[in-house]
């Protein structure tokens, strides 16, 4: 996806954890949305989860965050281990398991972990994949909010 591209309408989930069925619409308009592509059979994954978990507490008020499990093979498609992990990590926030990767695609994306952030329109303001790069995700989100650079 390209900076400014609109965020695109959230498919049919495999299941959904932690929430009920959410749609793009319920996402924009009032805050910005990270959207955070992460895998049970990564391990970047799961040392990047107290950081992202940081900034769903931290900015609870001001910032929507979403969990896409996207199954990097035929042992990531469990829904048991899925929310075994997700629950072992604190994983609070709602997660669209991607099991036939329909998010996965419409997003273009091929990393986990990977972070979207869109403004409060949709609009896809950064993106980044690895497991480092928390400081940048933070200026970037501070930035989308309007908060004072740190």
């Amino acid at each position: 996806m390209k900076l400014r591209t609109p965020m695109p309408d959230l498919p049919q989930a495999t299941e959904w954890l932690n929430s009920g069925p959410l749609a793009k619409d319920d996402l924009i308009g009032e805050k910005p949305t990270l959207i955070h592509f992460w895998s049970i059979s990564c391990g970047l994954c799961k040392e990047a989860m107290p950081d992202v978990n940081h900034f769903r507490d931290e900015y609870i008020d001001q910032l929507n965050v979403i969990a896409v499990h996207m199954p990097g093979s035929e042992k990531d498609l469990d829904l048991e281990q899925i929310s075994q992990v997700a629950a072992d990590h604190d994983m609070t926030q709602p997660i669209f398991i991607d099991n036939e990767h329909a998010l996965t695609d419409r997003f273009e994306n091929q990393y986990v972990p990977s972070y979207y952030l869109f403004d409060e329109e949709g609009k896809l303001r950064h993106f980044q994949a690895g497991g480092g790069g928390m400081k940048m995700l933070r200026k970037r989100v501070d930035r989308v909010l309007g908060a004072p650079q740190k």
